[in-house]
């Protein structure tokens, strides 16, 4: 049982334990490889390391309350979600609409770059995108475009470089994370929507964040 593997932790893993289940909690994915604030250059995650050590410590305890944990050792993704399906986050219209480009945008980097597990863009580049497929006919407004581009990087989809979130020359990095919570069937949905629509996501509906589902992985 999980208690006996707890209490075998020092003291300072303790809290480290708890720090990393309530960073689960709060953005469904944690990251072996990120950017550092301080040097905007990617570095490993010691709190992914630490969840590497502990996994079956995290499972078990987060299991009790009906969480469970993915871990993509390939891409370098741990990813939450409930087996019950609760805890839903509804994602609003114009972040469905960033988070699906930059889904498009990550897997167009990747089939040119097999040795990286990041890719990069702008914040013009992910706008002109988004004309170009049709899924807006005006720029989106800077309060929509913050709301949407700081969400998603508060569960870990990207992160900022530089610059202001509404800035075109802003630069990106998406995290694999994308992968997870975009999968290519649902990427295969949206091509088919605007092919007998000529525009997607044209009503006023929501999109589910499933708190990464198994379903949801990449295969």
């Amino acid at each position: 049982m999980w208690e006996a593997e707890y209490a075998a932790l020092g003291e300072k893993d303790r809290e480290q334990f708890t720090r990393v289940v309530n960073l689960l909690l709060q953005k469904t994915f944690l990251l072996r490889d990120e950017v550092d604030p301080g040097t905007g250059n990617m570095a490993i995650n010691r709190d992914f390391r630490f969840l590497e050590r502990h996994l079956s410590l995290f499972r078990e305890y987060l299991r009790v309350s009906g969480w469970e944990i993915q871990l993509d050792a390939l891409h370098g993704v741990a990813a939450l979600y409930n087996r019950f399906g609760y805890n839903r986050r509804r994602i609003d219209k114009n972040t469905t609409y960033f988070l699906y480009v930059l889904r498009l945008i990550y897997e167009e980097q990747m089939e040119s770059l097999s040795m990286r597990r990041e890719a990069l863009t702008t914040v013009g580049a992910v706008v002109e995108k988004m004309f170009h497929l049709g899924l807006l006919e005006k720029k989106p407004s800077d309060k929509a475009m913050r709301d949407s581009l700081s969400f998603l990087r508060g569960v870990n989809i990207i992160d900022r470089l530089e610059g202001g979130w509404t800035g075109p020359e802003t630069r990106l990095v998406i995290y694999p994370a994308i992968i997870f919570l975009v999968t290519n069937d649902k990427i295969n949905s949206l091509f088919e929507l605007i092919a007998r629509t000529g525009a997607a996501f044209t009503g006023e509906g929501e999109e589910d964040e499933d708190e990464a589902a198994p379903e949801d992985a990449a295969g």
